[in-house]
């Protein structure tokens, strides 16, 4: 079914329809398996060859809020945090508030001594056990990925900060993790570098638990910020 139709990705590629794609991001957002067959066949009749990923999520977006807003809401939260920025709630807060929740005290834009040059450090988390900062790498088109040469620098300034000794929380630490986050994906490159040197990568929907999503998914506070600063821009 519609085999022959080619899709424009945020990318700018082409690749062939897969509806099987399309039903299980449907079903990522909670919709009931009656819910996703109800927007396929409301998707399909209006696919046309060259159609933009986008435009189709328009159509199911669109469907989707008529019959429950809430499931909407979370098949659209990929695209409503791409809007963050680059005036009010931007990425880095929105990662220093799911650290706040996970119960470290935290800092942003941070100006922080290594063993050999200062760094910009977009987090800075820390509670009695644990001190953590934080690249925080945004995008605002789906198609574009963090690759090698993000995750390379980022594991150098790692490597430099892990050598100097600070004080978070009233008392002497060392760095204990470097985090690399992103609100898309990651290149397979940069994912196989960040495995071989034990880094500590999450994006959207990486790693398969602890990613992005689902640390979103977990604060309904998080869901309303994003989605009232959504509101506002749309209007």
């Amino acid at each position: 079914m519609n085999s022959n139709v080619s899709i424009l990705k945020a990318s700018g590629s082409r690749e062939a329809f897969d509806v099987e794609k399309l039903r299980a991001s449907l079903l990522r957002s909670g919709a009931s398996g009656e819910a996703v067959e109800s927007v396929v066949n409301h998707v399909l009749p209006e696919l046309k060859d060259g159609m933009s990923t986008h435009d189709i999520y328009e159509h199911a977006y669109k469907f989707l809020s008529e019959w429950k807003k809430p499931i909407a809401e979370r098949y659209s939260l990929r695209r409503a945090v791409m809007n963050l920025g680059p005036t009010g709630f931007l990425f880095e807060d929105l990662v220093a508030e799911i650290l706040k929740e996970k119960g470290y005290s935290v800092l942003t834009d941070q100006t922080v001594l290594g063993a050999c040059v200062p760094h910009e450090v977009d987090v800075v988390a820390w509670n009695d056990k644990k001190l953590i900062m934080v690249e925080a790498k945004f995008h605002n088109e789906l198609g574009t990925k963090s690759d090698l040469k993000v995750a390379l620098y980022v594991k150098a300034r790692i490597d430099d900060l892990k050598q100097n000794i600070f004080n978070y929380g009233g008392k002497d630490r060392k760095l204990d993790e470097g985090w690399l986050i992103t609100n898309t994906k990651f290149s397979s490159t940069a994912l196989h570098y960040g495995l071989c040197n034990n880094m500590i990568m999450i994006g959207w929907n990486y790693p398969e638990k602890g990613n992005l999503q689902d640390m979103i998914e977990e604060s309904p506070r998080l869901m309303e910020i994003i989605f009232k600063q959504e509101q506002a821009k749309n209007k």
